[in-house]
């Protein structure tokens, strides 16, 4: 690892961010059990090496991960741009319990507590999480707008929205960014959500650019998750499925041998070779995992190689839905 502070930065709308940023969804739920004093380390390690964004949401834990970030944001919060998240309710005693909301009542009720966790008076980008059906954008925006004048966010975002809803939303307030899933095995964004965030001057932020740690070359059976990796349940991980997408992974290592890189860093150069409005924000809880992602910053792919990669990764070449249940995307 030889990236040094401070990072090249690139804007979503009116913030400035590290090119990379930092998911930390991970530390505390989804992936296997966590490690609070790791995962501090992690923080801590990408602080000393020029990360400037961090993602997190209120139901990631649910709570924990903003416990988590308030804990180690103290002493460091002016230094950080924070991201986090509200609208999807975990149903309490049901692990897979989930609904949405986006009521301009929850809105207020939902800043209030992400502040409390996180022990801070702002959050810089406040994203909804998932549209709700049932209460019309320009509700949830108007209320985000209302947080905007009051000092409490700094930006809004959205995730997992059609163009449709992006530019009905941003006809209220202007939206700062967009996050969804974006990596070379999910490529959905290109049919339109890039374009229209680009058309409206929205930055684009990719969550899971890693395949969900597929892309990495480390995951070569469903064994090699926990027991409790909710990747299991989800159909790409899940039988013929698996293979065909392991298949592809090869195709990965090998390209990235040929650049002297890692998987992982060949997989974060082509999503930040999108476009220079593009922030990917991979996930771990580990310094040296850390430490290798970064390094795709120092990884520069030709016009050659992004069109070998282009052929072998196609919009839809991956086998299976992201979800089991897609119904609460791109709404």
């Amino acid at each position: 690892m030889t990236q040094t502070s401070p990072l090249p930065t690139r804007r979503l709308r009116n913030l400035s961010v590290s090119a990379l940023g930092l998911g930390c969804m991970g530390m505390s739920e989804f992936y296997g059990p966590g490690d609070e004093t790791q995962s501090q380390r992690t923080l801590d390690r990408a602080l000393e090496l020029g990360v400037t964004f961090y993602d997190t949401a209120d139901m990631y834990g649910p709570h924990t991960n903003e416990e988590l970030l308030g804990r180690w944001l103290v002493g460091r919060r002016d230094r950080v741009v924070l991201a986090t998240k509200f609208g999807i309710v975990r149903e309490p005693g049901t692990p897979r319990g989930r609904s949405i909301n986006g009521r301009p009542e929850y809105v207020r009720q939902a800043i209030e507590g992400s502040l409390k966790r996180l022990g801070t008076e702002y959050v810089d980008l406040y994203y909804l999480h998932r549209v709700d059906p049932e209460t019309p954008i320009e509700d949830t925006v108007g209320a985000l707008a209302e947080l905007v004048q009051a000092g409490q966010i700094r930006a809004i975002g959205l995730s997992e929205v059609s163009p449709e809803t992006l530019r009905r939303a941003n006809a209220v307030h202007p939206i700062s960014a967009v996050q969804s899933e974006y990596s070379l095995w999910t490529r959905d964004p290109e049919q339109g959500v890039l374009a229209a965030c680009r058309e409206l001057g929205v930055g684009f932020v990719p969550y899971s650019p890693l395949g969900r740690g597929f892309l990495t070359g480390q995951i070569k059976t469903p064994d090699d998750l926990a027991p409790d990796d909710f990747r299991r349940s989800t159909p790409r991980f899940q039988g013929e499925a698996f293979q065909k997408n392991l298949d592809l992974v090869a195709e990965v290592q090998a390209m990235a041998q040929d650049k002297g890189c890692t998987p992982s860093q060949l997989a974060l150069a082509w999503v930040l070779a999108q476009g220079d409005d593009i922030v990917p924000i991979p996930g771990t809880k580990r310094v040296s995992y850390l430490e290798d992602n970064l390094g795709a910053l120092d990884v520069s792919l030709s016009a050659a190689d992004l069109s070998r990669i282009d052929a072998a990764f196609p919009v839809g070449a991956a086998q299976g839905e992201r979800y089991q249940d897609m119904g609460s995307v791109n709404r």
